[in-house]
């Protein structure tokens, strides 16, 4: 591939279906390497909105809608970032050859819906997971738990992102508010959920892989260091990389990592996450995009994974090496409003290492991811300390 001048007839285009802060991140990447970006988000002023060449706002899981902007923009790459995608559609802009949808529509059709990765997990490749199943009413969940899940078990929604409608479960008590809150998390179908037995596992890490072009042109998989991660209702709050792990955790880790990202195909970053019980590890979920908790490799790796992604899409080389060991830690918005400002950023780069990223949210929520802060440090200790320090100096407060 040919990388071309922005703007002009020998660009390359790529087109971002949603444009938050990860979409930020890979299009600042992208420009780098001289490519047209084109930001598409359901809200105005998104985050990647701002440092794109073209911004367009439209309900991305409207089938119509999108084939329309496709053949309006003619991106040679699509590239999802979120799961509210009309994603059937994208499978026919990829088949017409309209565009070619990274890393390939039905990567972003599967991983959209909890049903679908997870039947490709167990069912089809026989990676070890959590027992699950699916209900699509109250009574077939309830049914679920007590006719084998158990409790506690976890109950997401299949289409759901950060968190937004998992609850733990721990008796009868609490089924039908968890049915309840799945159904307000759920991006786009609100009446199917999956139901999860419990794991006691000691931590869960993400496994970043990329699938990129090696010198002879074949596809190879390569693998960062295992970023841990501490979650809050199904979200993230903090993460570190280096994880340390035992060898044989490790090996199992890639190994299954190169076997679901392998099926899914297509080139790009693909954040593995999964459980790990001494040498025992479990499947949970993947992302066929840069994964949230890999914000720690803005200070971690020579190339973050938004670099890696941006890399890896135009067929360049990719190194996946660490260099310091280092933590990110979120800054939450604090309140509901809009065009907020924060105070002590000052103080937080006073922290040795660190540094801080606004991600330029229009609107803020009480929980509302609205900036995170990394740092690195001679051991994952003490940069998770200096990240959460740093972070706890940012104060969000009304504009």
């Amino acid at each position: 591939m040919k990388l071309g001048t922005p703007l002009s007839p020998s660009a390359i285009k790529v087109m971002l279906l949603g444009a938050g802060e990860l979409g930020k991140e890979v299009i600042i990447a992208l420009q780098r390497l001289g490519v047209e970006v084109i930001a598409v988000d359901r809200y105005p002023n998104a985050p990647g909105q701002q440092v794109a060449h073209r911004a367009h706002v439209i309900n991305m899981a409207d089938p119509q809608a999108l084939r329309a902007l496709v053949e309006q923009e003619k991106p040679q790459l699509i590239v999802p970032e979120i799961e509210a995608i009309a994603t059937d559609e994208l499978v026919a802009i990829e088949r017409e050859g309209l565009a070619t949808v990274i890393p390939t529509a039905r990567a972003a059709q599967l991983t959209m819906n909890r049903e679908g990765i997870r039947r490709l997990a167990a069912e089809e490749l026989g990676l070890p997971t959590s027992p699950y199943a699916f209900a699509s009413s109250l009574a077939e969940m309830r049914a679920a738990i007590e006719n084998g899940i158990g409790y506690p078990c976890v109950v997401k929604p299949v289409m759901s992102s950060s968190g937004k409608g998992q609850s733990k479960v721990d008796g009868p008590e609490a089924v039908e508010a968890a049915w309840n809150y799945a159904a307000s998390g759920s991006r786009v179908d609100a009446g199917r959920v999956i139901v999860e037995g419990f794991v006691n596992f000691d931590y869960e890490i993400t496994q970043l892989t990329v699938r990129a072009r090696g010198a002879n042109g074949e596809i190879e998989t390569h693998f960062c260091e295992p970023i841990g991660h501490v979650q809050v209702h199904g979200d993230y709050v903090e993460s570190w990389q280096p994880q340390p792990m035992s060898p044989l955790a490790l090996a199992r880790s890639r190994d299954m990592a190169e076997k679901v990202t392998g099926s899914l195909g297509g080139l790009g970053i693909f954040g593995v996450e999964l459980f790990i019980k001494g040498d025992e590890v479990w499947f949970s979920e993947v992302s066929p995009r840069p994964h949230d908790t890999g914000l720690v490799t803005l200070a971690t790796q020579r190339l973050s994974e938004f670099e890696l992604h941006a890399r890896a899409i135009l067929g360049l080389p990719v190194d996946v090496s660490l260099r310091r060991p280092g933590a990110s830690a979120v800054i939450y918005g604090g309140m509901e409003a809009a065009g907020i400002a924060f105070e002590g950023v000052e103080e937080a780069l006073q922290v040795p290492e660190s540094d801080v990223r606004l991600f330029g949210k229009p609107e803020s929520f009480t929980r509302r991811r609205m900036g995170v802060a990394v740092a690195n440090a001679d051991t994952v200790e003490e940069a998770r300390a200096r990240a959460k320090l740093a972070a706890s100096k940012v104060k969000p407060v009304a504009g």
